[in-house]
């Protein structure tokens, strides 16, 4: 079962852990500040006719005899996009990296919403396949596990870089990206975050493999299939192609993380047999040690 009968139970405890760790969310420790009529004073500015007196200030007149008006900050509410992968590729495994992944969008759209802010879900695969509109209040939780029980994997390729073109061209607003995916779009993850960058979104990396694709243990004569487009190949394994495959996997991981480091994203990588609680939770532990 996608979301058990204790699954709320468990997004309740995240949430409030969440809070108790950051003061806030594990997700909104950046927020949006725009200039306005808030409490978090920011700069002056010279007094104009027609201006509000409320907010002339008046020790500086009393010093200086200058008439300037404060200017404050105020706190936006943070917009969180959730992108998960729904490419073939992230059905495999027992259980599917698709279920975690789907999982962890849930608990994370739960701590967004728990904190007031606003979520949106992106559905990909070689494009946008669909999307849970913005949306505000923890009541829409239920809402919003319905949509991600809905969906399945399709598709016959992967592009990240497609389905974030696709996200900025809706003219979305800045706020925080969170990318769910195997990331076996070797060509596309960097371009898509390049361009996620670029316009000043602040993204986020959850990477998942299921064990057999870091150590497959396979040597003889297999047939193996391309999940994602569905062509199969005829080879015989040796120690030397077993050895090979696993560096490459090992080369993958490792670009991903030097990508994420080099341009200070917020990365983690975890085999598909953990928890999606358990993980939630060493993420939240990895952040405050960050912080």
């Amino acid at each position: 079962m996608l979301f058990p009968p204790d699954f709320l139970t468990k997004l309740e405890y995240l949430s409030i852990m969440s809070k108790r760790v950051f003061r806030g969310s594990l997700l909104a420790q950046r927020r949006t500040m725009q200039l306005g009529s808030g409490i978090e004073f920011s700069d002056h500015r010279e007094y104009a006719t027609g201006d509000d007196l409320r907010y002339l200030d008046w020790n500086v007149y009393a010093r200086h005899g200058d008439l300037l008006l404060k200017r404050f900050q105020e706190e936006q509410d943070l917009h969180v996009y959730l992108m998960i992968d729904c490419s073939r590729s992230m059905g495999f495994g027992s259980p599917p990296k698709f279920d975690l992944a789907r999982q962890l969008t849930a608990a994370l759209a739960y701590i967004a919403l728990a904190d007031l802010d606003r979520i949106a879900v992106v559905a990909y695969a070689n494009d946008i396949i669909s999307e849970f509109p913005v949306t505000r209040g923890k009541a829409r939780i239920l809402a919003l596990m319905k949509y991600l029980e809905s969906l399945s994997t399709v598709g016959t390729d992967t592009n990240l870089s497609k389905a974030v073109q696709g996200l900025l061209h809706r003219g979305t607003r800045n706020g925080l990206v969170v990318v769910l995916s195997d990331l076996f779009d070797q060509n596309g993850f960097s371009r898509g975050f390049d361009q996620l960058r670029s316009r000043r979104f602040e993204a986020h990396v959850l990477q998942l493999h299921d064990p057999k694709e870091a150590d497959p243990k396979l040597l003889g004569d297999a047939e193996l299939e391309d999940v994602e487009n569905g062509s199969i190949r005829m080879v015989t394994i040796n120690e030397r192609m077993l050895r090979r495959y696993k560096q490459l996997f090992t080369d993958h991981q490792t670009s991903v993380r030097d990508y994420c480091r080099r341009y200070g994203l917020s990365c983690t990588q975890s085999p598909s047999i953990v928890p999606f609680d358990q993980l939630m939770m060493t993420m939240m532990r990895s952040a405050a040690i960050g912080s």
